[in-house]
């Protein structure tokens, strides 16, 4: 599902104009974004939790010629995805 389909299922299940459905998630992208740059935790309880996840710089290799890297220290957004998420999923 991309975003397009996923405004359009907002609107089937809330009934709002297609204007306000994107409004409205594009409102929530950008607040758990702006929430992540700043370092918090987003909890959106039955559903899961956005964090950031530091990344330790390390070594690795190249598979093509072998040549050992260095890959730099980094952050990554991390979804863990809720207990009634996990629930509905496997039900």
């Amino acid at each position: 599902m991309n975003k397009t389909e996923l405004t359009a299922a907002l609107v089937a299940k809330t009934g709002f104009a297609k204007k306000d459905a994107e409004k409205a998630l594009n409102a929530f992208v950008e607040v758990v974004t702006e929430a992540l740059t700043a370092g918090e935790k987003v909890q959106v309880v039955g559903f899961g939790s956005f964090e950031v996840k530091d990344r330790p710089a390390r070594t690795a290799r190249n598979p093509r010629t072998g040549e050992e890297i260095e890959i730099e220290a980094s952050k990554a957004p991390v979804f863990k995805a809720g207990k009634a998420l996990k629930d509905a999923v496997n039900a």
